[in-house]
């Protein structure tokens, strides 16, 4: 892989730096593989449960802290681990929407030998809240599906059916619902909970509403016409900003298929990674104009009725399938935040990547039986016998002489032949 700049040495990082992850997800062990291969470092990770992700790991070391999602007690463990690590920079990467949230929070908190990666906590409220957010993709015009917004008050006032036609809304059905601020909408949990919802008809979207401001969901919710097409005509594009707000990375992926379970619908788990230079220079153009720092990661649809691209929301943090950039396209993602956070080197010109890999989190028959889409199995294939496969989970460090992860990553990978088998969209 060619990069605009050189990496520090392997043996030299592991004297400068220790990494601590917030968060044990694949997300996390993901970012832990990709320290260890460019550096060799072994991350520490702070969890608030045992995952399996990270379970029996030789590359990252889990501390379990219940109570993590409290401001308070993040700040203390990191505290804690900084001043265990006075001789050494620590790297602090969150790597759930939670805990890159709250180090934004934290940010101008940390101790001085601890490095992060995060915007300020008031521009993080305005990109997270997808109402604000579409307000601000209108000034660089980048594209979105049509919206409308649903207040509390709106609501409250007694909304009807009739208020949720179609010529009303500006839209057909079936329309999508979703909560604006998806953090808050976490928080207050009810039976049936799920991350996005379709409804068919008005009494359905009303019935939806109701729901989720019922369960004390304090914010707006979006009302959204919905872009045809399945799992195949997603798409995924992540950037890294470095310390100055200029982007210097971006990697496009083509999404083959998403998880369906109610919890994680819509996470990638088949990517096969192409250029697309034309909604890459919008984007870029944005978040510089923003200033932003760190990672963002775009969920992004192909339209057919238009042959454009609709943007959905901003991640403000690498994707739990961030592996697609590392193993799939060849671009170490920790290198980027290492060199530029770490070491404050000039990372050179941005690099937008053209080369063509492929990721995956599931077996490779579940990608061949469930992909819709011939071309994307045909291309799949080609790269499989090409080597370019990737897998976060198979890691042969991690695997070789470690029987006990090497078995939890077999079932791990087993149990998605159920998932698929039992998903609705699928039977």
């Amino acid at each position: 892989m060619n990069y605009n700049f050189d990496a520090t040495p392997a043996a030299q990082a592991q004297q400068d730096f220790v990494p601590l992850l917030i968060g044990a997800d694949m997300n996390a062990y993901s970012v832990a593989r990709a320290l260890h291969e460019q550096y060799g470092v072994v991350s520490h990770a702070l969890g608030r449960f045992a995952a399996g992700d990270t379970k029996y790991s030789r590359i990252v070391q889990v501390a379990l802290e219940p109570n993590l999602e409290d401001l308070d007690t993040l700040l203390a463990r990191i505290n804690e681990f900084a001043a265990a690590n006075a001789d050494k920079k620590v790297l602090v990467w969150g790597c759930t929407d939670g805990y890159a949230a709250m180090l934004m929070e934290l940010r101008d908190k940390l101790p001085a030998n601890c490095r992060t990666l995060y915007i300020d906590a008031e521009l993080r409220d305005k990109l997270e809240a997808k109402d604000s957010f579409y307000q601000m993709c209108d000034q660089y015009g980048i594209p979105y599906p049509t919206t409308q917004v649903v207040t509390p008050q709106q609501f409250a006032d007694g909304m009807t059916e009739a208020d949720l036609a179609a010529g009303k809304l500006g839209f057909e059905y079936p329309i999508i619902v979703k909560p604006a601020m998806s953090e808050e909408y976490w928080r207050h949990p009810f039976d049936g909970m799920k991350k996005v919802y379709s409804a068919d008809t008005p009494a359905e979207a009303l019935h939806i509403l109701g729901l989720i401001f019922g369960a004390g969901y304090p914010m707006n919710i979006i009302l959204q016409d919905t872009v045809p097409g399945s799992d195949d005509s997603m798409r995924v594009l992540t950037a890294y900003s470095d310390r100055n707000g200029k982007v210097k990375m971006m990697c496009f992926g083509r999404v083959g298929l998403e998880e369906h379970t109610a919890t994680a619908l819509g996470n990638p788990c088949a990517i096969i990674t192409e250029p697309n230079p034309e909604l890459q220079a919008r984007i870029k153009a944005w978040l510089e104009g923003l200033h932003f720092t760190g990672f963002s990661n775009f969920d992004i649809k192909y339209d057919s009725r238009d042959g454009g691209y609709k943007v959905f929301e901003i991640n403000l943090r690498q994707g739990r399938s961030n592996f697609y950039i590392t193993g799939g396209a060849g671009i170490n993602i920790a290198r980027y935040v290492v060199e530029d956070r770490i070491y404050e080197r000039n990372l050179g010109e941005c690099y937008e990547n053209e080369n063509e890999g492929f990721y995956r989190s599931v077996p490779r028959k579940v990608v061949r039986e469930y992909v819709q889409d011939p071309e994307f199995v045909r291309r799949a294939n080609e790269l499989i016998a090409k080597g370019k496969d990737a897998v976060s989970f198979y890691y042969s460090p991690d695997l070789r002489f470690n029987p006990v992860r090497w078995a939890y990553v077999k079932v791990h990978m087993y149990r998605y032949f159920d998932k698929f088998k039992n998903s609705e969209n699928y039977k």
